[in-house]
């Protein structure tokens, strides 16, 4: 490897936090500046050490796992409690393992010329006050205030110009009311830190500091009235890899008939999933398709494989359509792929990307895991080959974008 394309090598350390979909993007971006010749830390929780080889010079798993925080029936709870719930149990069910979260991220990142970090937790910020480098917030959806829709988390399609850009103002400031006292308790306990006097958020926008968000402007176009340090890069993409063993019979499942619907909600776990897989069981059946199972407790029968953790990337375009729970990884893999998708929000972004996916007319309107029922997951799908075209043709589009390569450009322009 040699330096970088502007002849400098710089150290970089990437944050990823979160589930799978949040991750592999930060993956991405950690080979392809790895690949540039600069030296990377990638900054992960110890199960995607596998996806993360050959991608950084160093990888620092974290002691705390969050997907295991999430699956616990504590995390569950925390999950199924809606917005304000999930704000206020951020401190119940995360502090207790932020102090060594925190001590661990600090210690991966001492050396780091960059961060690249997420909004969440504002490390970012945290890290640069500590020692001083610049860093660059990582989006996975776009959450920078503009007038054009609502913030992601606000589910509404509009409030109106005026109230979609105070909705940005509104959930950052309950979420700084929420987790104030719990952040400056930990900037002076772990990182010998002053406190900070007000949000976050505001801060890096006086301070200009730059967003990547890695989408795509072909599903969501660039706000008119975002700043000129905020980007949307395109999704940030791993290459293609060699495949997995084929651990689930999953290959013989697909050549055994006609292509299947996957149906999965990521670390979504529903209140009651017996039930729920009932009924997609059910529908699927109702619609006269084969289904692909995952998470759920479904029985393997001649049309319904159950299936464990799998490679989107590589099964979603052999498929007739994929009906997920709207993480923002995942409608990307989906949108990329070229398949139609039917999203079963719970809650967060995920109904912003129900709407997406229907705006474009490249899978049908979102049905809320609330109101899954055999027969409406059925009348659904019925009309799933629809979106065919559109989906194929949108796939298309973003499989040639390269948003890993506009994302490195930026970050070697900063």
């Amino acid at each position: 490897m040699g330096p970088g394309r502007l002849g400098v090598v710089v150290r970089v350390a990437v944050l990823a936090f979160g589930s799978r979909g949040d991750t592999q993007p930060c993956v991405a971006l950690a080979g392809g500046l790895l690949a540039r010749g600069h030296r990377v830390t990638l900054v992960a929780a110890p199960r995607y050490g596998p996806l993360a080889e050959g991608a950084a010079t160093v990888f620092a798993p974290l002691g705390v796992d969050p997907v295991a925080i999430v699956e616990s029936p504590e995390g569950q709870a925390w999950l199924r409690g809606g917005p304000l719930a999930f704000v206020r149990g951020f401190r119940t069910v995360v502090e207790p393992l932020a102090q060594r979260l925190v001590a661990e991220v600090d210690e991966a990142c001492a050396g780091a010329d960059l961060v690249l970090a997420p909004a969440l937790g504002a490390f970012g910020r945290h890290l640069h006050d500590r020692y001083g480098m610049p860093y660059a917030i990582l989006q996975f959806q776009p959450s920078e205030p503009t007038g054009e829709f609502p913030n992601p988390l606000v589910p509404l399609r509009t409030l109106g110009g005026m109230g979609n850009r105070l909705s940005y103002a509104v959930v950052e400031r309950l979420g700084w009311l929420a987790l104030a006292r719990m952040v400056n308790r930990l900037r002076a306990r772990s990182l010998g830190l002053g406190p900070l006097r007000g949000s976050p958020f505001a801060a890096d926008r006086r301070d200009r500091v730059p967003v990547l968000c890695g989408v795509s402007p072909l599903v969501v176009p660039r706000p008119r009235d975002w700043p000129e340090y905020a980007h949307l890069t395109g999704y940030w993409r791993l290459p293609e890899r060699p495949p997995l063993p084929d651990s689930d019979g999953l290959e013989g499942f697909l050549r055994a008939g006609p292509p299947p619907v996957y149906v999965g909600f990521g670390s979504m776990a529903p209140a009651e999933p017996e039930r729920v897989a009932e009924r997609v069981v059910a529908g699927l059946r109702l619609a006269r398709l084969r289904g692909i199972v995952q998470g759920l407790p479904v029985t393997a029968s001649d049309d319904v494989l159950p299936v464990g953790e799998v490679d989107h990337a590589r099964l979603f375009p052999r498929l007739a359509g994929v009906v997920h729970h709207g993480g923002a990884g995942t409608a990307g893999t989906v949108l990329t792929a070229g398949v139609p998708g039917l999203i079963c929000p719970f809650f967060s972004d995920q109904p912003f990307w129900g709407r997406r996916v229907a705006a474009l007319g490249v899978g049908p309107p979102p049905l809320p895991i609330g109101e899954l029922t055999a027969e409406a997951l059925a009348a659904r799908l019925r009309y799933v080959p629809k979106y065919r075209e559109k989906a194929a043709q949108l796939g298309r589009l973003l499989r040639v974008e390269d948003g890993v390569k506009n994302a490195l450009d930026l970050i070697e322009r900063y």
